[in-house]
């Protein structure tokens, strides 16, 4: 990799103030990861997946008979299919696999557990679509990590987990404890503490713990769970949150593959069209995925 690719997506990132407004963050969330469009070859069919709305998308090549169900990133305030289409897209190719993404229900018009109920019923969806557990992997970045990664717990509780998981760059700890978020604060162009804590208080009702399971993956226990990669960039504030609930994982005696990328920063894998380390990343996770399925 050229350092010219990651300087020019901080350049992008940085271009313009974060808006104020959640309408006007939405909206600058779907322009700059929709930058580079998907991919001509992508065969993309919206779905109702029992009220929510979805998109599934298959590469040439692909088996439609195996699915990697995906949360897209956003603090779960922002973000949408429009701006994780390039991503999840080729994850589906490089696993060879069909994909749907997920449209669930962002806060605050739809705090806490909205997201979860979403999700649960696409799983349900995929389940009454024919779908066996060891058919579906599951991912998602930020916080479609966190949500992954609550689906997964809530799932086991139910006696079902999916065939493998994919965090990237996962929001795991709403209580800000990782140390990441002080000493990655000055090379991290995106995620700085005082703007989680506004996400986090815009999805947590008052009166519920952050330490809630539903709300921070990192602290319950994590026995039972699935086959799991994570991935980071070392240029994160979010390091802490993906390299310690590996750690959890691993000391829960899960299976799970900690990769963190040197220089990238949060989400690279999103434009992965322009970045080489994005599309090396996918590929890892294409792998992973058919190692498990």
């Amino acid at each position: 990799m050229s350092s010219s690719e990651i300087d020019a997506i901080r350049a992008l990132l940085t271009a313009k103030a974060r808006p104020v407004g959640w309408a006007q963050r939405r909206e600058r969330l779907d322009e700059i990861g929709s930058v580079w469009p998907v991919a001509n070859d992508i065969a993309l069919t919206s779905a109702d997946v029992n009220g929510v709305p979805g998109e599934w998308s298959l590469a040439p090549g692909s088996d439609a008979s195996r699915v990697l169900m995906f949360f897209h990133g956003g603090g779960y305030c922002s973000g949408s299919i429009k701006s994780h289409r390039r991503m999840v897209t080729e994850a589906g190719r490089a696993a060879k696999i069909r994909t749907l993404a997920l449209a669930y229900r962002l806060a605050p018009e739809h705090p806490l557990p909205a997201a979860l109920d979403d999700a649960m019923t696409a799983w349900r969806f995929l389940r009454a679509q024919g779908y066996a557990p060891s058919h579906i992997a599951i991912g998602g970045d930020s916080a479609g990590g966190n949500l992954t990664a609550v689906l997964i717990n809530t799932l086991r509780e139910q006696g079902e987990r999916p065939a493998c998981a994919w965090l990237a760059s996962p929001w795991t700890d709403l209580t800000m404890s990782g140390n990441s978020l002080v000493t990655k604060d000055a090379v991290d162009p995106i995620i700085h503490k005082g703007y989680l804590e506004e996400l986090a208080d815009a999805f947590v009702p008052p009166g519920i713990a952050r330490k809630d399971p539903r709300i921070s993956p990192l602290f319950p226990d994590l026995r039972g769970f699935p086959p799991t990669l994570v991935q980071v960039g070392s240029h994160e504030t979010l390091l802490d949150d993906a390299t310690r609930f590996a750690a959890a994982l691993g000391a829960a005696d899960a299976n799970v593959t900690l990769e963190v990328w040197p220089e990238m920063i949060h989400a690279w894998p999103l434009w992965n069209a322009h970045l080489e380390p994005g599309r090396r990343a996918l590929e890892h996770v294409g792998t992973f995925i058919r190692r498990y399925m």
